[in-house]
């Protein structure tokens, strides 16, 4: 019966086990308040009574002041800019001769409308710590147990709860930084926050899906169109600049790693000059090198062997070659490295064996260095495209996105990523609302991509396979 209880646990959806966990803090909270004493229930109310009346004053404290914190904020500004959250406001500032009437900013109503909402899911969660608290006490103290003292406590925030001290400061950084910011995001999609409505002289307000489907409208706009293309040679640039990179890299370990190769470490060493000078330098040096008065196509029509400028950045499909071409250049080196250490570590009786019964070089690499390696390097390969989808350097440094096109929307060019596209929306057409769009699809992709394949991933499947 254990056994069967315990796998229906583990056969819960994500869904289900969160409405699990939310009924069960639902009936803690009524069966506490049923069953506690006075304190605890007028700690419901007021945050920390309990312990303080039970002399553990640091806990006390800590939940009271949380309380009296939210309640300051929620007083101060916090409801002011939540009872605006549903409109985002109503009235825009104006000057009026000289002198300027201030009213509503669209954007801190939905930054702090934002906040306040952040604000009370903590409340309702330092709530249910409260309550486990005042009920973890009443419990200890009927089973004729001290309580910890409050030295003890304090002393635990340095010995066995230190984990919970020490990431306090890194976990406020990653939702101030990185979790409000995204959720600000998501939020501007779903607005019409672009270059006419800039608060707080002319207001922006909620439209729902509307952005959404002006993506996947085929209308007069090209948004849709523009869309698909772009998506499509952002997969089709992601796939090229991580596999010629992954197999050239590794060509070229191979090659140096072979015995009767001299000067290993100078050709080592040439490659990983590439390296250390910075991509913005040389990226940019290289597009230059590119140009129609650049130095390849100078010295080619100086041999004779051109009679007009290569269109390298403004032929469509020859800009799409010349960056792959280049990224070859910038990849091979990374691949190369990682390939040589790895390399490294694959039994040489291996070969020596398939060599006595009599197996080519292509058959040893195909059956011993190949698998060996996708093992070993797949999450790597995955992140490596990944991080290609997003590879906002190499486009926009060498192209900026050129060569531009008439019939693609919002100042899309042939060579644009989804991610420098979405760079041009926001910094060049202040269309915030259709940049916030793309970038859910980008992580949409993205995820579904990583997701995807990283299930089928070999290293993932069969773990102690090379073991």
């Amino acid at each position: 019966m254990a056994d069967s209880a315990a796998a229906g646990r583990a056969k819960k959806s994500p869904a289900g086990a969160f409405f699990s966990a939310l009924g069960g803090s639902i009936k803690e909270i009524g069966t506490t308040f049923k069953e506690g004493d006075w304190k605890t229930r007028i700690s419901y109310p007021v945050f920390g009574f309990g312990p303080l009346m039970r002399k553990q004053v640091v806990k006390g404290i800590a939940l009271l002041a949380c309380e009296l914190l939210f309640i300051w904020y929620m007083v101060g500004f916090g409801w002011n800019y939540m009872s605006k959250f549903a409109t985002l406001g109503t009235v825009a500032t104006e000057k009026k001769g000289r002198v300027t009437v201030y009213g509503d900013n669209s954007f801190l109503i939905l930054l702090f409308g934002l906040l306040t909402i952040i604000a009370v899911a903590a409340l309702i969660l330092v709530f249910v710590l409260n309550v486990r608290e005042n009920r973890r006490e009443e419990l200890l103290l009927r089973e004729g147990k001290a309580l910890p003292p409050n030295r003890k406590v304090l002393g635990s925030l340095l010995d066995e709860n230190f984990d919970k001290t020490l990431l306090t400061l890194p976990m406020a950084g990653i939702f101030i930084f990185t979790v409000l910011p995204i959720i600000f995001m998501i939020c501007v999609a779903f607005t019409n926050y672009d270059a006419q409505h800039q608060a707080p002289s002319n207001l922006f307000t909620w439209v729902g899906l509307a952005n959404f489907r002006e993506l996947f409208s085929f209308g007069s706009s090209g948004f849709s169109s523009t869309f698909f293309a772009v998506l499509g040679w952002t997969l089709v640039w992601a796939f090229f600049a991580t596999f010629i990179d992954y197999f050239l890299g590794m060509g070229v370990a191979i090659l140096i790693n072979r015995k009767g190769i001299r000067l290993k470490k100078l050709w080592r060493t040439v490659l990983v000059l590439t390296i250390a000078v910075p991509q913005f330098v040389s990226l940019l040096y290289v597009a230059k090198m590119f140009d129609p008065d650049g130095l390849i196509n100078v010295y080619l029509m100086k041999w004779g062997w051109i009679k007009s400028a290569i269109p390298f950045w403004t032929n469509p499909m020859l800009a799409r070659i010349t960056i792959v071409v280049i990224n070859i250049w910038i990849g091979i080196p990374y691949m190369m490295l990682i390939a040589t250490g790895l390399l490294m570590n694959i039994p040489a009786d291996l070969y020596e064996s398939a060599s006595l019964d009599g197996a080519t070089g292509f058959q040893m690499f195909r059956f011993i260095t190949l698998p060996y390696m996708l093992f070993v390097t797949g999450p790597f390969l995955l992140t490596s495209f990944t991080n290609n989808l997003n590879n906002f350097n190499v486009i926009f440094l060498l192209t900026r996105g050129r060569p531009q096109s008439m019939a693609m929307a919002e100042n899309a060019g042939r060579t644009d990523l989804l991610v420098t596209w979405l760079y041009k929306m926001t910094v060049n057409n202040t269309d915030y609302k259709m940049a916030a769009v793309i970038g859910i699809m980008v992580f949409v992709v993205t995820a579904v991509i990583t997701l995807v394949v990283y299930s089928r991933l070999p290293s993932v499947k069969d773990e102690e396979a090379f073991q």
